[in-house]
């Protein structure tokens, strides 16, 4: 067992003790989803707590988004991390044996289920950096201004309780479609339906030597330094993407950065403290169960002739003018080889931008860098990123607005462009919609 510890170490990876609600618990009422879903939507919240009640959950453990901006934040968080110590202090949560869960999710979107695996990964080996070359990496920008409410959150909390998921590019299916497959072999830990019409979940315990040895040899494979080369033609080796939950990854690290200055140097704690390491759902970018849907972008107050005057002196392109939204969403969504193309509607129709020679690997970076030196020069000008299609056109259609309508993403490129050209534009996908986000069910000790 020795030895494969420290096979995952080099990979960046710990075998996590979980914890667990003790059996009898409704675990229903137990998982809710991750806090910065439905963040505009306080209904959404207020009836998940008519629906926990007293009952044990992840909502007394957590922040929701929707709530960042109210008054009583500073006590918010006080009574989170009182409810952890309680949680801990009445025996609510119980430690299982150190191993990883196998996850299978269940949506309301997807045919499939999304196949994930539990770990813990090493915060030493990740940096959050625009030029992050490290093994875990960013695939969006991390904006450090929103890392200090959740570091609050997580500074002093005995738990975390993870919605990060994190990616691998992985086409032969060797690292967790293998251990699917002989699921019923294993402890099951849970197996229930989700709150609010979100799927159904069950979770298996992978704690036997032979299953992590298994794992371990097929992330050394993915991990191999010269294929890696000879694949996307650069050294630095990337094995973790980091999917969703790129603040919440980035707060973790910061938290750790802090904790390590109060260790002192040669200290063996600086090798175990729990909180170098953070839990995280592994999930294959190649499972069926995992979508990628673009997100859309609406400007408002805009001067639609401004704008797509700005457009041509920013970047060669072509304009197909049509009245047809649908025959204008086709066109963006067919293979397009090179070319970008991004369908337009407003209030006096539709139409394509097609960028024949673009600046970036996907269609959102080359009319987000746009956008961007557009709102920098029109500050009235407003943009909100929308998801699916109707949201799009209703809000597109009136008068003064201006829809930009981005093609799905292409899974197999995704890797290649993090590799080549780093982070992502901001709100460049999505993996899925909010009832398929990671639910919080499992925690993990962060402090000694």
């Amino acid at each position: 067992m020795a030895e494969l510890a420290t096979s995952f170490e080099k990979l960046g990876i710990r075998v996590p003790e979980v914890l667990l609600p003790k059996p009898g618990t409704d675990y229903q009422k137990w998982a809710v989803v991750a806090c910065d879903q439905y963040s505009s939507e306080r209904e959404y919240w207020e009836k998940a707590k008519a629906f926990v009640g007293a009952a044990p959950s992840t909502l007394n453990l957590i922040f929701p988004e929707c709530y960042l901006e109210d008054a009583d934040k500073a006590e918010r968080v006080g009574r989170i991390q009182a409810a952890m110590k309680d949680y801990l202090a009445q025996g609510i949560l119980e430690a299982k044996e150190p191993g990883f869960v196998l996850v299978e999710r269940f949506t309301p979107f997807e045919k499939e289920p999304r196949k994930g695996l539990m770990i813990a990964v090493d915060l030493e080996k990740y940096q959050y950096g625009k030029d992050s070359k490290s093994l875990i990496r960013p695939t969006e920008g991390t904006i450090v201004e929103r890392l200090p409410p959740r570091m609050e959150i997580r500074r002093g909390a005995p738990l975390e309780l993870p919605h990060i998921m994190l990616l691998i590019d992985d086409p032969a299916r060797s690292v967790i479609e293998p251990l699917y497959a002989a699921r019923e072999r294993l402890p099951k830990l849970y197996d229930f339906d989700l709150m609010q019409g979100s799927g159904r979940i069950r979770g298996w315990h992978v704690k036997d030597e032979a299953s992590l040895a298994k794992i371990a040899a097929a992330l050394e494979k993915l991990a191999d330094a010269a294929a890696f080369k000879a694949k996307y033609g650069k050294d630095e080796v990337l094995l973790f993407a980091v999917g969703d939950g790129n603040h919440s990854l980035a707060t973790a690290k910061a938290i750790w950065e802090e904790t390590k200055k109060t260790i002192p140097a040669g200290d063996k704690r600086l090798e175990t403290h729990p909180a170098r390491f953070a839990l995280c759902e592994l999930v294959n970018i190649y499972d069926e169960g995992l979508p990628f849907h673009p997100i859309h972008r609406v400007l408002f107050n805009v001067d639609e002739a401004k704008f797509f005057a700005g457009l041509a002196a920013y970047q060669e392109h072509r304009l197909e003018k049509t009245r047809d939204v649908a025959v204008a969403f086709a066109k963006a969504d067919e293979p397009a080889g090179a070319e970008h193309r991004i369908a337009y509607l407003s209030a006096h129709g539709a139409g394509l931008i097609a960028f024949p020679q673009p600046r970036a690997n996907l269609a959102a970076g080359t009319i987000q860098e746009y956008l961007d030196a557009f709102l920098k020069a029109n500050p009235g000008v407003g943009i909100d990123y929308i998801h699916g299609t109707e949201s799009l056109e209703a809000l597109a259609k009136k008068p003064g607005s201006l829809g930009l309508y981005l093609p799905p993403i292409d899974k197999s490129g995704f890797f290649g462009t993090v590799i080549r050209d780093g982070v992502m534009p901001r709100k460049t996908f999505s993996m899925g919609e909010a009832p398929e986000k990671r639910f919080y069910i499992e925690a993990r000790r962060i402090s000694e």
